[in-house]
C-alpha cells in the first residue's frame, strides 16, 4: 500500500499569514475585531495555475479545491486549471444540498470527458447552519446527513447507464439517467465525525477523510468506519487532511510555525474561536478541543502542531519539522491505514516546493511512493532560506501580494 499525496488550491486566497482575509465575528460579513491582513494573495487564475503546475511537477496526484461562501466555485475553477495541466487530478468539493443529484452526476460525467478522467469528488455535507442558510438550505445537522445518504444513492444509481428510480424523504427521481456515464467513475471522498456521518461513509465512501488529529484518535476513527463498512459488506480506504511546515532542519520549521503566530493578537484569536465554537460540526469541535483556544502547548503530538486551528476552521493542524520528521509522521499515519494525504501550507506555492523537494524524495526512498517524480529542480539547493524554483535557486514568481 503506497502513499497518495495530494495538495490544496487556496481558492479563497493565500498568503504568508494565518489571519483570514474574512472576519469571524458573524461568519465573515463584517470586518470588525479582526487584525488587518497584509501579505494576502488574491486567488486569481494566474496564481492558481502556478500552484497547480507546481503540484503536478512535484509529483502530487491531485489538488483539493474547497467549497463555501468565501471560495471561488470549485467546478468552474478546476475545469479551467485542467487546461493548463496534463496529469493532475482535481478533488472537487461540493455540497449535496444545493444541487440536484442527477445534475451532479451529469456534471461529473461531462467533467471526466473534458479532463480525460481527472475528477475526484469531495462530498461536504456541511456543519454550519449559518453557512448552509446562505445557500437556501434549512435542514438541521443530522437531516443533512440523511439527505447526503440519499444524494449519493441517486448519484451512483444514475451512473449505472440506465433509467433509475428513487423515492426517499429528500429526493423523488423518476427515470434518472446519465446517458454517457463517467469513465472512470470518480472516487468519492467524504468526511464526518458525528454519529450521523459514520453510516453514510460506510455505505457510499471510497475514501473516508479525517482532519489531522493525533494518531491514536485517527486510529479510533479508522476502526469505527472500517467496522461500519464491514457491516455493509464494503471496504473503505482512508485519508487525512493536514497542513505542513517542512524545512531542512527542525529548528527552521518551528521558527516558521512560530512566525505564523506573530500576526495573531488576542482579539483575533478570540473572534475566531467564538465563531468556530458555534459550528455544529463534530469534527470542528474536535479540532477546537486540541488547543482550547490557547497558544500554550500547541504541539499536541510529536511534530503535530495545532496553531492553525486558533484562527482557521477545518483542518487545524500541521506537521512541523525537518523533512525526515514530517516523513516519519506520514509513515506513522500510513501504518495505521491512511493512504491519502491531502496537504497544504501557507503560502501554498512555496510550501508545495518545500514538501515536494524535501519530503517526497524521503518518502520514495522509504518505499512509500512508487518513484521519485522526475523534476528539473532535482538536486537544486535552496537559496536565501527559500526552496529553489529554478536552476540556481531563482526566486519564486508569485501573483498578487508581496
Amino acid at each position: 500500500m503506497t502513499v497518495h499525496l495530494n495538495w490544496f488550491l487556496p481558492t479563497g486566497g493565500d498568503g504568508r499569514t494565518l489571519v483570514d482575509r474574512h472576519a469571524y465575528t458573524d461568519g465573515g460579513i463584517k470586518r470588525s475585531r479582526v487584525t488587518p491582513v497584509s501579505g494576502v494573495r488574491a486567488p486569481d487564475i494566474d496564481y492558481l495555475i502556478q500552484i497547480a503546475k507546481a503540484a503536478e511537477q512535484l509529483g502530487f496526484e491531485a489538488v483539493l479545491t474547497p467549497t463555501g461562501t468565501w471560495c471561488e466555485d470549485a467546478w468552474l475553477t478546476t475545469v479551467a486549471l485542467a487546461q493548463h495541466t496534463e496529469r493532475l487530478k482535481f478533488l472537487v468539493a461540493f455540497r449535496p444540498g444545493v444541487i440536484s443529484p442527477v445534475l451532479a452526476a451529469q456534471m461529473a460525467a461531462t467533467y471526466q470527458r473534458i479532463t480525460r478522467g481527472r475528477l475526484l469528488l469531495n462530498v461536504v455535507t456541511g456543519g454550519d447552519s449559518t453557512e448552509q442558510r446562505r445557500f437556501g438550505d434549512h435542514l438541521d445537522h443530522d437531516r443533512r446527513y440523511e439527505r447526503t445518504d440519499e444524494f449519493l444513492s441517486v448519484v451512483r444509481g444514475v451512473w449505472g447507464g440506465k433509467p433509475f428510480d428513487f423515492r426517499g424523504e429528500h429526493y423523488d427521481v423518476e427515470g434518472g439517467l446519465t446517458a454517457l456515464p463517467p469513465d472512470p467513475l470518480p472516487e468519492i471522498f467524504f468526511g464526518g465525525s458525528s454519529a450521523a456521518a459514520g453510516p453514510v461513509a460506510a455505505r457510499h465512501t471510497d475514501v473516508y477523510l479525517t482532519w489531522g488529529e493525533p494518531p491514536e484518535q485517527v486510529k479510533q476513527k479508522i476502526d469505527w468506519i472500517r467496522g461500519l463498512a464491514e457491516e455493509q459488506g464494503r471496504t473503505v480506504r482512508f485519508g487525512i487532511r493536514l497542513h505542513t511546515i517542512s524545512r531542512d532542519s527542525a529548528a527552521e520549521a518551528w521558527a516558521t510555525a512560530h512566525r505564523l503566530l506573530d500576526d495573531l493578537d488576542p482579539d483575533t484569536i478570540a473572534a475566531a474561536q467564538q465563531a468556530l465554537g458555534r459550528s455544529e460540526s463534530v469534527g470542528q469541535q474536535r479540532m477546537l478541543a486540541l488547543h482550547g483556544g490557547s497558544r500554550d502547548d500547541l504541539e499536541i503530538s510529536p511534530n503535530l502542531w495545532a496553531g492553525v486551528g486558533l484562527v482557521r476552521g477545518g483542518a487545524g493542524t500541521a506537521l512541523v519539522g525537518s523533512h525526515a520528521d514530517v516523513a516519519d509522521r506520514i509513515e506513522e499515519y500510513h501504518a495505521l491505514g491512511v493512504e491519502h494525504f491531502v496537504l497544504s501550507g501557507y503560502p501554498h506555492l512555496e510550501e508545495a516546493y518545500w514538501f515536494g523537494e524535501g519530503v517526497i524524495p524521503d518518502l520514495a526512498a522509504r518505499g512509500l511512493l512508487p518513484r521519485i517524480p522526475a523534476s528539473q529542480l532535482a538536486k537544486v539547493p535552496a537559496a536565501n532560506g527559500r526552496p529553489a524554483s529554478a536552476p540556481g535557486g531563482a526566486p519564486l514568481l508569485v501573483a498578487g501580494g508581496r
